[in-house]
């Protein structure tokens, strides 16, 4: 017998030999019915697994966290694949892996996939799923794995890219049989729900020197209801994403000739940012922090005292060969505020030292991989290092935790959390090898973290290659954690340029440096507003705040007056002249997602009044023009 811990911490003795599934029976049969892969000791496993010692044991389901999700998902690839094999015979298959939010499936077919071939898919693996089908697991030797996918050459590469003498685990269903690690479910019928999303190419193994696939996302769910609130989720997605509502609106474009991840703000798109700007850094400066400007470029000389270039060189760009020096675009700031410390001496009575900027820096992403404003090739980041003392640590670090709540209480943020990020400490390229070093910073952390009282809560190798940090991850409209703010302490840099300050003693003392950003970059930052908030800023960021929309030409006049007094205020406005009627004047104005629209006609002139429209609530009716821009002038500051 052997003794199995479950998830609540109940010991059960069971016979030696027991499969998973059959452990998950005798425990219930409604949690074996629902059951997807466990975790034995925490290694995420197949449900057929044999347990054959003392353990933990997590029985999985798809309601249960995200790797119970991923084995459904990665079940149904196979249910996908096998449905081509059986309408396209000829195809060779490539890979079908889970991903966040369902599974994708890269296939080598003589033509790509038409809508007619992914309704047929689809049906066809709904009958897959009638069908029931047993799904077995068995191994084979490499020898005989190679053997049995001949005709596959992308399984081939696979398999010939494997240790010697290591067993090749596969699973079967059907007609099916596929090269797979696992986990799966057991027979296909558990699959409940299906639904083809999108098809797109993607070169083999992402290198666009290879071939081109055809590359199928689908999904898959228990339920039907649960499909449903999917698909209705996807259509809010579309309506909220931010590249969309930025055309739509007209505040930032990219162009072929410019380069791909690298946006170009347009007037109103400018104006958002600017705001931004001025809002961050009047807030920084209340709170004593002197703002820089440093080069985008600098020597490799410089990265690699940081440690950037052993750690982060594959993410930056390429070299420039200038005269006899080698210079990069920066991937980050953090060095350059290093220098700018060391520039002066300082004594204990100097620090802390709040040095911020918001500097443009660079990162050599995939351009499958840039999206919009959220993913660029180019950022702006609201960056700031804070050089102190240790005994400043808990303090400096809890006053950056109130500028992040104060900041967020501005826009409104409520449902966010805070998540500690450590190092994995069996991972010594990504990140700095000093034990000490990262012991001393880890636990310094969780303390001050505790002592200020934080809800949070800790995952391993989130941490930066330097250092621990906290990072606030917000709750999206869509249901995503977002990171927004972080917050680093770091004691190698301080160590790595050789930073000091004159103690009370008399001797040089080495300061420890917290790395923060509010609002992260920029652009990552508009992208999440604007999906948040579907384009509809909140008054003191919408770049116009009011239109005014005379009816008739001889309406201008005052129009254009009520525009002064309110540009006098400080207010953004502008008048729609155009020789248009009213209602598509409205019309443009509300998809414009101003926040007020005044309508002015004979009426209001004799009146001194403006009819009101306000961007949520509709018609406000008349209301008297002197009034109506006192109100608008305090509301548009925050």
């Amino acid at each position: 017998m052997i003794k199995v811990t479950l998830k609540d911490g109940s010991v059960k003795e069971v016979q030696e030999g027991i499969s998973v599934i059959d452990l998950a029976k005798s425990i219930s049969e409604g949690l074996a019915r629902v059951a997807t892969c466990a975790r034995v000791n925490g290694e995420v496993v197949d449900l057929r697994t044999v347990l054959n010692e003392d353990c933990s044991l997590e029985i999985l389901t798809f309601e249960s966290d995200l790797d119970g999700k991923k084995a459904y998902w990665h079940t149904t690839s196979h249910i996908m694949a096998q449905a081509v094999k059986r309408l396209f015979p000829n195809t060779k298959f490539a890979i079908g892996p889970s991903i966040d939010e369902g599974f994708y499936y890269d296939f080598d077919v003589e033509q790509n996939f038409s809508e007619d071939d992914k309704s047929k898919i689809e049906e066809e693996m709904k009958k897959i799923i009638k069908e029931d089908l047993p799904i077995e697991k068995f191994n084979l030797s490499k020898d005989e794995a190679l053997k049995l996918m001949e005709g596959q050459p992308y399984k081939q590469e696979l398999i010939n890219e494997l240790p010697e003498g290591e067993e090749i685990s596969f699973y079967k269903q059907g007609d099916f049989t596929d090269l797979c690690a696992g986990p799966h479910l057991i027979s296909t019928g558990k699959v409940k729900a299906v639904k083809i999303l999108t098809n797109s190419g993607a070169y083999w193994r992402g290198d666009e020197h290879n071939k081109m696939l055809q590359r199928i996302y689908a999904v898959s769910f228990p339920k039907a209801s649960q499909l449903d609130e999917f698909i209705q989720m996807q259509e809010e997605a579309k309506q909220r994403d931010h590249r969309k509502i930025g055309k739509d609106l007209n505040l930032f474009m990219t162009h072929e000739l410019v380069g791909s991840g690298l946006p170009m703000y347009l007037p109103d798109g400018a104006t958002i940012r600017r705001l931004l700007e001025r809002y961050i850094q009047d807030k920084e400066i209340s709170l004593g922090y002197k703002h820089v400007y440093t080069p985008s470029l600098a020597s490799t000389r410089l990265y690699k005292i940081s440690g950037h270039w052993d750690h982060y060189k594959e993410d930056m760009f390429p070299i420039m060969q200038m005269d006899n020096e080698e210079l990069v675009l920066r991937p980050m700031n953090c060095p350059h505020h290093m220098l700018v410390y060391k520039n002066k001496l300082h004594s204990y009575k100097d620090l802390p030292v709040r040095i911020g900027e918001l500097a443009h820096d660079f990162r050599f992403e995939n351009s499958g991989a840039v999206c919009g404003l959220e993913r660029v090739r180019e950022m702006c980041q609201n960056d700031a290092h804070l050089f102190v003392r240790p005994d400043q640590i808990k303090e400096e670090f809890g006053e950056v935790v109130k500028l992040i709540l104060s900041v967020y209480q501005d826009f409104g943020f409520k449902d966010y959390s805070f998540r500690l990020s450590l190092r994995d400490k069996k991972d010594k390229v990504k990140y700095i090898d000093n034990d000490e070093m990262w012991d001393t910073a880890e636990s310094q952390l969780r303390e001050i973290l505790t002592e200020l009282n934080l809800n949070f809560y800790e995952a391993e190798g989130e941490a930066a290659f330097y250092g621990p940090k906290l990072d606030v991850q917000i709750k999206s409209a869509l249901g995503h954690d977002v990171t927004v703010s972080t917050c680093q302490l770091d004691f190698a840099l301080p160590e790595r340029f050789d930073l000091t300050y004159i103690g009370e003693d008399g001797k040089e003392h080495r300061p420890v440096v917290i790395h923060r950003a509010i609002l992260g970059t920029l652009d990552r930052f508009i992208a999440f507003l604007l999906e948040e908030t579907k384009g509809a800023l909140p008054i003191w960021l919408a770049p116009v705040q009011v239109k005014i929309l005379p009816i008739t030409d001889k309406h201008q006049a005052y129009a254009k007056e009520l525009a002064d007094k309110m540009k006098a205020k400080g207010v953004r406005v502008e008048v729609d002249d155009r020789s248009e009627k009213t209602g598509y004047k409205i019309r443009e104005a509300q998809l414009s997602k101003v926040p007020y629209m005044l309508i002015v006609g004979d009426k209001e002139i004799e009146e001194n009044k403006v009819s009101v429209r306000e961007r949520k609530d509709g018609d406000l009716g008349a209301i008297d023009a002197d009034e109506f821009i006192k109100r608008v002038a305090e509301e548009a500051n925050i």
